[in-house]
């Protein structure tokens, strides 16, 4: 198996970091880089960047908008943009319920969402966990009941990133209240704009507002907003959440923080030496870069085996894990790194405009507010914990 890319892998790096370097506004790659607050219009604007140029729907086929990109260009893709500063594609539309409406979805639903997807008209929302219902997702207990030609919608989902711009959410709704465990579940599609639907938000630990609540009170929906059959909704859910956990490696990102620790680690800081003349701390970074190195082996390995025609089961469970690890790996290190220049922040210096004192240098002032943010990663697409229960299941037979 050839890990290597090839030469029109590598020609195909030099054209996106091209695209980068002329389409990436400045001030946008250093709103990423910094760590501050990036706007709905941030969002949308750089998705619509990515969309002129054809390359928003990485694995979307192309006769539906996609690039016919293989894997192997998609995970270079990912990697140079996050060097480069770019803003993440938000994943809820273009990689979730996207593919979904792709693969069991009737062609009015694809004619209708696609397009809408595509050019950000739609802002999406995901609908999975609930109170007492994460990891155990087959537990949830949002309902929906029948009633003519809609369903009615009654209960609460919570963890609902970025829930308070959406246009739509993909919910998993209970059908069938007498079946077992995953049976009885169904996909739908509801319009955040529906009577009886309400947003609560959630300020995590790092002072933003990145999730939501979200209750359902009688909410309408038409049944031909069903994607796939009624209580089939679990295969739809698998579905995605393959795609989902493969996306949470997050290799690029992982090379791009630990290129911020080594920038860090080279300075001075309190007028003293450079941190990384500690060979202590020199020793943790060669060690996180190596581990890193081996993830990406890893990674590489499963994106040759797709391109030869391999599935992504089970190893998206492993990568989830590995690569969820390392970025709180190396946010642990970046906060060890400057010490206590990485206490937390004026909320306002998130704010791109602010021009007060910051209390901060200019590399130090979020590391508070992305330490916190990392400690999420391992819990969800799934925690861990269950990541490794599929890889023991499937792999090892226990």
């Amino acid at each position: 198996m050839d890990i290597h890319f090839t030469p029109d892998e590598l020609a195909f790096r030099d054209e996106v970091r091209a695209f980068l370097r002329d389409k990436l506004p400045a001030d946008l790659a250093a709103k990423v880089k910094l760590g501050k607050r990036l706007s709905k219009a941030d969002h949308v604007g750089w998705m619509r960047v990515l969309n002129e140029r054809g390359w928003y729907a990485a694995l979307w086929p192309v006769e539906l908008g996609g690039t016919g990109w293989s894997v192997v260009q998609k995970h270079i893709f990912d990697e140079e943009c996050a060097l480069a500063g770019a803003p993440r594609v938000l994943p809820f539309g273009v990689v979730m319920v996207g593919p979904v409406i792709i693969e069991f979805g009737s062609e009015e639903q694809k004619a209708h969402y696609l397009p809408r997807i595509l050019d950000m008209t739609d802002w999406w929302a995901q609908g999975y966990s609930e109170p007492g219902s994460g990891s155990d997702l087959a537990s949830l207990k949002t309902r929906a009941v029948r009633d003519g030609d809609h369903y009615i919608v009654n209960g609460q989902k919570t963890w609902t990133t970025l829930g308070q711009h959406a246009d739509w959410i993909f919910c998993l709704v209970r059908t069938d209240p007498e079946a077992k465990a995953q049976r009885g579940i169904s996909f739908l599609l509801i319009d955040m704009k529906s009577p009886g639907v309400s947003v609560r938000p959630i300020i995590t630990l790092d002072g933003e507002h990145e999730v939501n609540e979200v209750f359902f009170d009688d909410v309408r929906v038409p049944v031909a907003n069903l994607v796939g059959k009624e209580n089939e909704g679990w295969t739809c859910a698998k579905y995605l959440l393959t795609h989902e956990r493969t996306g949470l490696a997050g290799i690029g990102f992982s090379k791009a923080l630990l290129k911020q620790l080594k920038a860090i680690a080279g300075r001075e800081l309190c007028q003293g030496r450079p941190l990384i003349e500690d060979p202590l701390f020199r020793a943790q970074i060669a060690e996180l870069e190596m581990q890193l190195m081996a993830a990406e082996m890893g990674n590489l390995r499963i994106l040759a085996a797709a391109r030869d025609g391999g599935g992504t089961g089970a190893e998206s469970s492993i990568l989830k894990v590995r690569g969820t690890e390392l970025r709180q790996a190396i946010t642990h290190l970046l906060r060890k790194a400057v010490g206590p220049y990485a206490l937390p922040f004026l909320e306002e210096e998130l704010e791109q405009a602010y021009a007060g004192e910051l209390l901060h240098t200019d590399y130090s002032a979020t590391l508070a507010s992305q330490y916190f943010i990392m400690r999420k990663l391992s819990i969800y697409g799934g925690s861990n914990e269950i990541q490794k229960n599929i890889v023991s299941k499937v792999n090892l037979g226990l």
